[in-house]
């Protein structure tokens, strides 16, 4: 569970942070997936590290994916009302 949580969380820092907010909600599932197998795979007790840093991956991976996210729905929402 922890490399999958890893794996997840890294993958969703990635689309966070190279897809400018266009694939957010992606990265956010991929994140919440991360998060769910990172506290799975800390309550188990086999690599208790790979899951912390998977659950930190995860973490940072959503707030970031959400964040651009709505910064880009509220700027193409900010485009489509100056018309």
């Amino acid at each position: 569970m922890g490399i999958a949580s890893l794996v997840l969380g890294i993958i969703a820092l990635i689309i966070g942070v190279f897809s400018a907010g266009s694939f957010g909600w992606a990265g956010a599932i991929m994140a919440i997936l991360g998060i769910i197998f990172g506290a799975l795979g800390r309550k188990k007790g086999e690599n208790t590290d790979l899951a912390t840093g998977g659950l930190v991956c995860s973490i940072i991976g959503l707030v970031l994916c959400l964040a651009l996210y709505i910064a880009c729905v509220a700027c193409v929402g900010g485009i489509a009302s100056a018309f």
